[in-house]
């Protein structure tokens, strides 16, 4: 888990200089958050409540701004996501050892484990991601850094790895996303998609309601049924996909914002394009770097498991999968 920025008590005082009514010496303890593998999380206790500090290790100042301003206008539309603390100047953006820093309120809450998901809980996730997608659709954002595209030239950097078991997986991989690519339908709906929607990216409250949506990092302009698609994925497969689970998924999505009949018969192509997403970025990000390292691939990384994803869905096809989708 990442904590890459070392931030340390006097640094938090520092900091909150910045902020109004948040005097340097109102901060009383620091901890670091063992959450994300992008950026650096620390709680921070300020006149006896803790607010969360987020330093961008990979985002540059401009996009941590669009990213703190995008998140504001969210939650003021009544995304469940926590909005960034506006400092005395009135910026949202800090600076700290020369990368950007950014204040949020502190969502209480826990995480889901997946044999804990329930199908009323996959609703809330479907009804949670519609209301994103509702709250953004006129939100001017740029592409992702996972198009298909980007997908290739991953796929390149394998070919090209020392490690003949890595490698030998670039070739299939490229064949499936480049037929599936080509299956997509390109009048579906679009807007901001979140990109992450995983278990780890969603906060429960004591209610058993959600509490917050987190980690924006990956959110980009996109197709929302690839969106929907991704988080039925990360939510509804244990070693298989468990139908319960993934009806009331769609159903709590289509509660919100209804499918129509292209997206329906597009989610097919939409869910394979996604697991083979997955299935790369694992590979590149979690395979390659363990090999290079000479270290064991976290077990929570495996890219078969997205590898599984695909054939199920493959084997499903786009009638089996559009039954799933309640009328």
């Amino acid at each position: 888990m990442a904590v890459l920025t070392a931030f340390s008590l006097d640094d938090a005082r520092r900091l909150f200089e910045a902020y109004p009514g948040a005097a340097g010496d109102a901060v009383s303890k620091v901890d670091p958050v063992f959450a994300g593998t992008v950026n650096s999380s620390y709680a921070a206790w300020v006149s006896g409540e803790r607010r969360f500090v987020r330093i961008y290790e990979e985002q540059g100042h401009d996009g941590a701004v669009a990213e703190a301003e995008r998140l504001g206008l969210l939650a003021a539309r009544g995304v469940r996501t926590p909005p960034p603390i506006a400092r005395r100047d009135g910026s949202f953006v800090g600076d700290f050892q020369g990368k950007p820093v950014v204040v949020f309120p502190w969502r209480d809450g826990q995480m889901r484990c997946l044999a804990s998901v329930t199908p009323r809980d996959a609703g809330r996730v479907g009804a949670a991601l519609a209301e994103l997608h509702a709250a953004g659709r006129d939100l001017d954002v740029p592409p992702g850094r996972f198009e298909p595209k980007d997908l290739l030239a991953r796929l390149e950097l394998l070919e090209r790895a020392p490690y003949p078991a890595i490698a030998k997986e670039a070739g299939p991989l490229r064949e499936k996303l480049t037929g599936w690519v080509a299956r997509r339908d390109p009048s579906l709906p679009r807007g901001l998609v979140h990109g992450d929607v995983f278990r780890d990216n969603v906060l429960w409250g004591e209610d058993g309601e959600i509490s917050a949506l987190l980690d924006f990092e990956s959110a980009s302009s996109g197709v929302l049924a690839y969106d929907l698609m991704v988080t039925l994925l990360a939510w509804s497969f244990r070693d298989e996909l468990d139908v319960a689970v993934a009806r009331a998924l769609l159903a709590g999505y289509q509660a919100v914002r209804p499918l129509g009949d292209r997206e329906r018969d597009g989610l097919l192509a939409e869910g394979c394009v996604a697991a083979i997403r997955f299935t790369i970025t694992r590979l590149t990000d979690a395979e390659l770097r363990a090999a290079e390292a000479g270290t064991t691939p976290r077990r929570d990384k495996d890219y078969r498991r997205f590898a599984m994803r695909l054939a199920a869905l493959e084997s499903m096809g786009a009638s089996g999968l559009r039954g799933l989708v309640a009328s």
